[in-house]
């Protein structure tokens, strides 16, 4: 019995011990969440990597290269499984276009490309207005502006006619509007603008708009699936002319990023394939397509912006 008054009182006094211990612990908890929330209050959390590279699929996406980062894409859009295993379903044909893209600022990049489709080349500027972010600075959405300039290099069909050099020129323009949902899922809005100073009839307009929209699901660390539409506004070009849809994944491995994808789109390039695709789905004309999106770090943009710094430092 003395034994039993004895464990009893043991126990006793041990929880009365341990009651302002785990009191403390409680408190010293508390005390840390609330530093740590504190400290994400006053201080801005922006999203990165939205989507994993500069394209969607054929459509721009809101990201750019890193500051002081060139990007080189090499695209392929190869022809229809239509072509049957006589063309290797379309493998023995394929449109071809290379560029290089440069991040001179977290918000500023510009680019140049050259397509084989009507030998092509084409300079870009994006600018990306807003970031999504958390913390101090609550702001919702990712918004961007891109703007690229074309010219066709072809021969003219009818040299005798009085071409211009202005008529080779076409112009294509978007805003960009994206939201990183959660650690797998973005969505993006493209509307977008593209002109061509000349068209080949008055059917045509010159200046055609279409909605584009695209999504990104990550599967894994290195793998997502990417979807892509491209609406043509009706009534702005023959029934003949497309609205373009395309599917396809992303697989990162290192430095690299390869984009596999099924499109009807042929060109990689809004000039072309807003207001100049004819190709449907219904009837099999779609295609197999990559893009391989390599990055080199040209410049450090960190000690670029300490020794600007130290020289602004040094002046004052």
């Amino acid at each position: 019995m003395n034994l039993f008054k004895l464990a009893l009182l043991t126990f006793a006094l041990s929880w009365a011990a341990s009651v302002p211990v785990m009191a403390q612990e409680d408190d010293l908890l508390d005390l840390l969440n609330a530093q740590t929330d504190s400290a994400k209050a006053n201080t801005i959390e922006y999203t990165y990597a939205t989507f994993k590279t500069t394209r969607i699929i054929s459509g721009q996406s809101i990201e750019i290269p890193a500051p002081g980062v060139m990007q080189f894409l090499i695209g392929h859009r190869f022809g229809t499984f239509k072509d049957g295993w006589r063309g290797l379903f379309g493998l023995d044909r394929a449109n071809i276009r290379f560029a290089f893209e440069y991040g001179f600022t977290p918000w500023l990049a510009v680019g140049f490309g050259r397509s084989s489709a009507d030998k092509m080349y084409d300079g870009s500027i994006k600018l990306k207005l807003l970031r999504q972010s958390t913390g101090k600075r609550k702001i919702p959405l990712t918004i961007g502006l891109y703007a690229s300039g074309a010219i066709h290099s072809m021969e003219w069909t009818n040299p005798d006619r009085n071409n211009y050099f202005t008529s080779r020129m076409s112009y294509a323009f978007s805003l960009m509007i994206a939201r990183k949902f959660n650690k797998g899922f973005s969505l993006q809005l493209t509307p977008t603008v593209a002109h061509q100073n000349l068209v080949p009839d008055k059917t045509f307009n010159n200046t055609v708009f279409a909605m584009g929209a695209g999504a990104r699901q990550m599967v894994s660390k290195s793998l997502s699936i990417n979807a892509e539409v491209f609406y043509l506004i009706p009534g702005q070009l023959p029934e003949t002319y497309q609205s373009t849809y395309s599917i396809g994944i992303d697989l990162e491995t290192g430095g690299h990023v390869f984009q596999f994808m099924i499109t009807n789109a042929r060109g990689m390039v809004e000039q072309y394939f807003v207001p100049r695709e004819t190709q449907r789905w219904r009837d099999g004309d779609i295609q197999i397509g990559f893009n391989i999106n390599r990055v080199f770090t040209v410049a450090n943009y960190e000690k670029m912006q300490q020794r600007k710094a130290a020289r602004k430092e040094k002046k004052s």
